[in-house]
């Protein structure tokens, strides 16, 4: 399997848990809110919308335009903390783990 499809695979399955777990938007947050400047836009998002909102469409648009994907992520220590306060969160941190791993090359190809 390539990359690309291993970090697509891992995108379309954050989202359907995201739906699962009705973490998933309708609604974009403000332009302001999406524009922060902080890693994660921890100031002005929660760690979903920040997922839904700036990294998934980020890595959908750097697939779509064939540039290379980033070599290394590490998202999911800050999903880990980000989520602890949710009884539900193990799935959806394992695949963010899993797209990790992707974006890091550790992918079965």
């Amino acid at each position: 399997m390539s990359k690309a499809k291993a970090v697509t695979q891992s995108i379309e399955a954050i989202k359907s848990e995201m739906v699962r777990l009705s973490l998933w938007e309708a609604s974009p947050p403000s332009q302001e809110a999406l524009s922060s400047q902080q890693p994660f836009c921890i100031d002005t998002l929660d760690f979903t919308q920040w997922l839904q909102w700036i990294l998934i469409p980020r890595l959908e648009a750097i697939l779509k335009t064939n540039i290379p994907l980033p070599d290394s992520s590490a998202i999911h220590p800050y999903a880990e903390e980000a989520l602890k306060g949710r009884s539900d969160n193990t799935s959806l941190i394992a695949l963010i783990q899993q797209l990790d791993r992707a974006l890091s090359g550790d992918y079965d190809g």
